[in-house]
């Protein structure tokens, strides 16, 4: 099978399509053919880590993949004896963190369930390449916005609107939690950003919210570029700061929840570009530029298109 490799640490050269041997499932695993997958911040920014960085990280149970790829959507096609969860037909999406094997491949065996990352069912209405995207972005967005108990009609404010967390993060402020949304983002995403809702968009480039006269409940950074102190500035007595910096901790519970929104059209998935898989290494250097809007798709098969 294909796969991307990562011969070493350092620029997106590293990334080579290469043959593999198709992995075979243990009794608690299933093969995944891989539909589509993705490229996130986080896959560049281990791509390019200095193994010495990478120390803590494997202390928390984070492994070096040689293959990359976080998330990814595919059909199950051959489970172990012990699998109770999934059969063979079954769609599924999910991340593999916390494993040695990442999704930027044909094909992919996981475990039923682990303890770092999460696999379930795809939704029902979902394309693969959706569903490849929604699980990084999604649960960090939801599990940060959770810790601020945001009430209905409170005045959110979503720093870094356009990018995959700050995409979800204005859609699940705002149809989710039912707050008041202020977005942040540059001039080219105003319109994408307020069809996801937002009832105010800020151009950064022309306008410094810091010096408005405008405070908020909740400010959320979703790109980890705003300080504290600056958004105390801004911040009503008893206000929130979220940031992406912050630990996040993947739950099935979590995944879910987000794949009911996007069964039901409550929740949008914004895909920037799609790359072929022998082209990952194209798609790192998109991420690279801090210039993507929503998610990056690594097409492993093509979407078939139906005829009207």
């Amino acid at each position: 099978m294909k796969a991307i490799v990562s011969t070493k640490q350092g620029s997106p050269e590293v990334l080579q399509l290469q043959d593999v041997e198709k992995p075979k499932p243990g009794d608690h695993e299933i093969l995944v053919k891989v539909h589509a997958a993705t490229v996130t911040r986080g896959d560049v920014l281990f791509r390019k880590m200095h193994p010495l960085m990478f120390l803590p990280l494997q202390l928390m149970g984070m492994r070096r993949k040689r293959t990359p790829g976080h998330e990814f959507a595919g059909e199950v096609v051959e489970a172990g004896k012990g699998v109770t969860k999934f059969t063979a037909g079954d769609k599924v999406f999910g991340t593999t963190t916390g494993l040695s094997v990442g999704a930027n491949a044909e094909f992919i065996c996981l475990p039923e369930t682990w303890k770092m990352g999460v696999i379930t069912k795809m939704p029902i209405n979902a394309a693969y390449e959706e569903a490849a995207a929604l699980p990084v972005g999604g649960m960090t967005a939801l599990e940060i916005l959770n810790r601020a108990n945001i009430r209905p009609e409170q005045k959110v404010l979503i720093y870094g609107a356009s990018g995959s967390v700050g995409s979800y993060a204005v859609q699940l402020a705002k149809h989710y939690f039912k707050a008041d949304v202020t977005a942040i983002c540059s001039s080219n995403n105003i319109q994408l950003v307020k069809t996801l809702g937002a009832d105010k968009v800020i151009d950064y480039t022309t306008e410094d919210f810091l010096q408005s006269d405008q405070s908020y409940d909740v400010i959320f950074d979703a790109v980890g570029k705003l300080s504290a102190s600056d958004a105390k500035k801004v911040l009503n007595e008893g206000g929130v700061f979220l940031t992406v910096k912050t630990t996040t901790k993947e739950s099935e519970e979590n995944l879910i929840a987000l794949a009911s929104l996007l069964d039901s059209g409550q929740l949008k998935v914004v895909i920037d570009s799609r790359y072929p898989l022998a082209q990952t290494a194209d798609a790192h250097r998109k991420v690279e530029t801090g210039h993507k809007a929503g998610n990056v798709i690594i097409t492993v098969i093509p979407e078939k298109v139906e005829e009207k």
